[in-house]
């Protein structure tokens, strides 16, 4: 599952940034991705419209779901859209730093959780908040790596260095170096 971090230097500052983020959603695009995922047409119904008021298996099912987010919550078109827009079905985190480290240790654990699976709510600033925010607080816990084993992801699951190794398909277009390669032909007619 996705987690959605929206971090700010303070909680309130975080929770102004969310807000901000809300005015980004699309109505019709984040029907259109609830849609799709339950293959419910969303747009035919009334943004103010009750969900468990509209009589279908496949919608009783899909308030179930969402439910399970908030099961207080009465459902309508707008607030699942409002809710899908930003964090989809995965849980959002808002808050300073220290707020979403307090979270997500909690989550490691409750679960032994051993990673996760950020999405971002704003391209690229959310990536860069995490990078310049989140992982220091959690480096300053003991809890995030500092420095990595030198290598390509490549050497480290496969061992074999950091080029395809010879029986691979991809290895026969590997460039050999210091051997003169013909140049390139082009016909044109």
């Amino acid at each position: 599952n996705l987690q959605t971090v929206i971090v700010g230097e303070t909680d309130l500052a975080a929770q102004a940034k969310w807000q901000e983020y809300k005015r980004y959603v699309s109505y019709e695009g984040a029907l259109a991705l609830i849609s799709g995922w339950t293959g419910i047409d969303f747009g035919q119904y009334q943004p103010d419209q009750v969900l468990k008021h509209l009589h279908t298996n496949a919608i009783q099912s899909a308030v179930e779901t969402f439910s399970t987010a908030d099961p207080n919550r009465q459902w309508t078109v707008q607030g699942l859209a409002d809710w899908v827009g930003i964090g989809g079905f995965g849980p959002l985190l808002v808050g300073s730093a220290e707020t979403v480290a307090d979270e997500l240790q909690s989550w490691v654990e409750e679960t032994d959780v051993d990673g996760f699976n950020l999405a971002y709510a704003v391209t690229h600033e959310t990536f860069t908040d995490v990078v310049e925010l989140l992982v220091p607080e959690l480096q300053k816990r003991g809890v995030y790596k500092q420095e990595y084993q030198p290598g390509t992801l490549r050497e480290k699951l496969f061992g074999q260095g950091p080029r395809l190794a010879l029986p691979h398909p991809g290895a026969g277009y590997r460039r050999s170096a210091g051997v003169e390669q013909p140049a390139a032909r082009v016909e044109v007619s």
